[in-house]
């Protein structure tokens, strides 16, 4: 009986790590170590120490040592073929989820604010060219995936994305849509590099941002940046809401009122 084909691998080109050449205080087996981590992403049956040196450009030695590593310390195990990550890792998340006041601040916030707004409120920080979610409440599922802290989105179709791209240099931004996979979830999804910056440039003076079904259809959302009492931007918070029950006039004259006066009490308290 042959075997079924597993998920096909591309072989991926080791990490660039050349601009931390000459700094004696880099760790490169830390960040092949990490580099490993982010390799199980989305591969829940296990995957293999050849597997892992395909996706991550590192040779199979390498990989084994980092591996058996990663086992010792409780954030692996395997079944003497291929490997899965442990319970362990979670503690690696949690340490920032309780390290941060945001988090525990703003997940607070939103469960008193669904008492009053009584739509799914959500709030993020920017994280390379995704936003992570560090705070949720939800009344009702408005999207096809289930959305939990530690979930992330791309930057580019979400409302939050796009307030949080708004406080990047103007050169970051560009550089951000160059490199990003601008792909067309929806068909009212924009891909246009030129336009998506006029966009997000526009959100970040009228201090929000809007979209409407490009992340998925049926989901339309309206999002603030959260400033800190220094001024800087710091995470952003929006509401999402089905495009079906509420319209985009609706979005902006009885959720975003709201939504700046939240975010404003949130970013008081956080220095």
């Amino acid at each position: 009986m042959k075997r079924k084909p597993t998920h096909s691998l591309v072989l991926a080109p080791p990490p660039d790590f050349s601009r931390f050449a000459g700094d004696p205080d880099f760790v490169l087996s830390l960040a092949r170590g990490l580099k490993v981590i982010e390799a199980f992403e989305g591969r829940t049956g296990g995957v293999t120490p050849s597997q892992i040196a395909t996706l991550t450009g590192f040779s199979r030695a390498a990989v084994r040592r980092l591996l058996v590593t990663l086992e010792g310390l409780g954030y692996a195990h395997t079944d003497g073929r291929s490997y899965t990550l442990s319970t362990g890792v979670l503690k690696l998340g949690f340490s920032y989820l309780s390290s941060t006041s945001l988090t525990s601040l703003a997940q607070s916030l939103l469960e008193r604010m669904i008492d009053d707004i009584h739509e799914s409120i959500s709030v993020s920080v920017l994280d390379g060219d995704e936003i992570v979610y560090v705070a949720r409440a939800s009344t009702q599922r408005v999207m096809s995936i289930a959305l939990s802290i530690g979930s992330r989105l791309p930057a580019y179709c979400t409302s939050m994305g796009r307030v949080l791209l708004g406080t990047l240099p103007d050169e970051e931004l560009i550089a951000y849509l160059n490199r990003a996979n601008l792909k067309a979830n929806t068909p009212k999804t924009l891909t246009d590099k030129a336009l998506l910056r006029d966009i997000i440039r526009q959100a970040a003076a009228a201090g929000y941002s809007l979209t409407d079904e490009e992340l998925e259809l049926g989901l339309r959302s309206v999002a603030v940046p959260i400033r800190a009492r220094n001024g800087q931007v710091v995470a952003a918070m929006n509401v999402g809401v089905p495009a079906a029950r509420i319209s985009n006039a609706d979005l902006l004259e009885k959720f975003l009122p709201k939504l700046r006066h939240y975010a404003q009490q949130l970013g008081d308290v956080l220095s």
